[in-house]
């Protein structure tokens, strides 16, 4: 999705049914992927994800921020 930039967000659109899914994700962070979130497009305008989405997606990305963050420090790499 272009509108996160370099988040390394992405999404997956299925069609079934006569009905559009979408599943956004993202690989951002090494040895993770973290489903943001999975809906039913059903645009009010156009071909264009609605804003409330939008905004829902990009705190979930937050959380998953903090989320890796709090985990990551706590695996230590193992020597060989």
């Amino acid at each position: 999705m272009r509108v996160f930039g370099g988040a390394g967000v992405q999404d997956i659109v299925d069609d079934f049914d006569g009905d559009t899914w979408r599943t956004v994700y993202t690989v951002r962070f090494a040895g993770a992927v973290y489903v943001l979130h999975a809906f039913q497009k059903k645009p009010k305008r156009g071909i264009a994800t609605p804003k409330a989405e939008l905004g829902l997606i990009g705190r979930r990305l937050g959380r998953a921020q903090g989320d890796y963050e709090r985990w990551t420090p706590s695996e230590k790499p193992i020597s060989r």
